[in-house]
């Protein structure tokens, strides 16, 4: 029998390498709440996945996760099994440290260690509606994963592109920087799109986003009003635009203000359909902050499914 009822899972690359830089200081700073725990870090992409379902089936209940939103959502897919969670009574607590962790500020978790041990110590355990979308790899195959917060496919999959490259050669990553450079030479997509199998019109678009939280690429309020136990997605849907408008538009997305733009719908929805007009160029999907694929694709939402450590 385990004697642990804790496991920390670290991803010590998060943050540009300050999370193993600082895990020293982090571990001691967790004992203050919690005294026995057990950690393993990853040294590989998805290795997280493997980690948080071996020790779920070893009776843990809590799990904690150390890194970005990239982590947290390999973590979350670790919990199930067939599509049904391994232990429905174990949480998922979340120490943010990452360069995105936009999870975070739908559940208001604070950003700094202590604040973030308290809720997690502190703070009732709530169960969140998760996505689950199935959609093409990187190597043209069928696939499927749970995302918790925002998947996105147009330019928001061509940015993470650019930053998921810039942080393997080691250069600096910044979200908006990407953003605009991706702008600069970007063409709209056709898309098709079924919301609860309504079709959408047709057009040109630059953004569709699938939202379960409200904030994706590094604190842009994409979805303002989306909440994350309402059981549904808010699909923020942004037709074509080109550069000059974006420059003059785009900084609504910070606020939450892009919603009122005349080229701009949300959706509300449990199942939503993409995929790409005949002809049209591969269109790139990212969820969690991470680019894994392709369109077509297809999200579902499963409502309250996620036990979490957070306040809605």
């Amino acid at each position: 029998m385990n004697r642990f009822k804790t496991q920390i899972i670290v991803n010590p690359a998060s943050a540009k390498g300050q999370t193993q830089r600082r895990w020293t200081q982090m571990k001691e700073g967790i004992r203050h709440f919690i005294r026995e725990f057990k950690v393993e870090f990853t040294e590989k992409p998805l290795q997280a996945i493997d980690i948080a379902r071996s020790a779920l089936r070893e009776g843990i209940d809590l799990v904690i996760g150390v890194g970005g939103d990239g982590t947290m959502n390999e973590i979350a897919n670790g919990f199930y099994e067939d599509a049904r969670l391994i232990n429905p009574e174990a949480a998922l607590g979340i120490l943010p440290s990452g360069s995105g962790c936009d999870l975070t500020r739908t559940l208001k978790i604070p950003p700094r260690l202590k604040g973030a041990m308290q809720i997690i110590t502190e703070a009732p355990t709530q169960s969140i509606d998760i996505g689950r979308v199935e959609f093409l790899d990187g190597d043209g195959n069928p696939t499927e994963r749970v995302f918790l917060n925002v998947a996105d496919f147009g330019v928001g999959g061509e940015v993470c592109h650019k930053v998921n490259q810039r942080r393997l050669e080691r250069k600096a990553s910044s979200y908006v920087r990407c953003l605009v450079e991706t702008m600069a030479h970007y063409r709209n997509k056709r898309v098709r799109i079924r919301i609860d199998g309504n079709e959408v019109p047709r057009g040109e678009y630059l953004i569709g986003a699938v939202a379960n939280g409200r904030v994706f690429g590094k604190g842009m309020k994409i979805a303002p009003d989306a909440r994350l136990d309402d059981g549904l997605f808010d699909t923020v849907l942004v037709k074509g635009m080109r550069f000059l408008e974006f420059c003059r538009q785009g900084w609504k997305l910070m606020n939450g203000t892009h919603i009122h733009y005349r080229k701009v719908s949300v959706l509300r929805g449990r199942r939503v359909e993409a995929s790409p007009e005949p002809g049209e160029p591969p269109v790139l999907l990212e969820f969690d902050g991470e680019q894994l694929g392709t369109l077509p694709a297809v999200f579902t939402l499963t409502p309250r499914s996620l036990p979490i450590k957070g306040y809605l």
